[in-house]
């Protein structure tokens, strides 16, 4: 006779008439079962990171876009202000020298007035008070009489030939020329002479000594 514990039962996953063979793939997927739970663990926090890598990539990618962005708006906002102070020194010189420009008939007129003795009284007083306001506008008078010739800053209104010279000079100012800074607001207008036609260097250092009553030698 075959005693039995009161109150317990053993339970058996496999079914009654099963065989071994049966018994075994019942164990084996029991374990599989068991086993589940983990390997899916596993995998949603590896998803879960992978997801995590990609939102971080999507925001270091737009925040690049943004500084990009930035640095480039900046870059056009300091060429726009140098822009606009080189065409505001630029508009400042314009008026300076259009305004410049309408006074230098009266420069011209108390210049001459100075050459013939008639820069007296109180008109001098006012004309040296004109002239040291232009200069402190950058107004520079410029032409002097001996220098070379310089097409760009100099026009010639009369022409001749001087055995003492040796390239073409400036003989006598006309009327003096004005710039301020590097901008030519006139030209000097002046008389320019050329060596004569066929002189040489030699020949003029003959004809001063034959002028000195220098002997020849030999």
């Amino acid at each position: 006779m075959t005693e039995e514990t009161p109150g317990f039962e053993e339970k058996s996953d496999v079914p009654s008439g099963a065989t071994p063979d049966d018994a075994a793939e019942a164990a084996d997927s029991s374990k599989e079962e068991k086993a589940a739970p983990a390997g899916d663990a596993s995998d949603q926090k590896s998803a879960g990171t992978a997801g995590l890598t990609a939102q971080l990539d999507q925001v270091r990618s737009a925040l690049d876009e943004r500084t990009a962005d930035l640095q480039r708006l900046q870059a056009e906002y300091q060429n726009y202000r140098r822009r606009v102070e080189r065409d505001r020194v630029t508009v400042k010189e314009i008026a300076i020298a259009t305004l410049l420009s309408d006074l230098l008939p009266v420069l011209d007129d108390v210049g001459r007035a100075r050459d013939h003795g008639e820069l007296v009284g109180g008109f001098k007083s006012v004309a040296e008070s004109l002239e040291t306001v232009v200069a402190k506008m950058g107004l520079q008078q410029f032409g002097k009489e001996g220098e070379p010739f310089d097409p760009t800053i100099h026009e010639a209104l009369m022409h001749s030939y001087a055995p003492d010279v040796t390239e073409t000079t400036c003989v006598a100012i006309l009327q003096p020329g004005y710039r301020i800074g590097e901008r030519t607001i006139r030209p000097a207008r002046v008389a320019v002479a050329e060596p004569q036609p066929g002189a040489t260097p030699g020949s003029k250092e003959e004809k001063a000594d034959e002028e000195s009553g220098a002997p020849d030698e030999g």
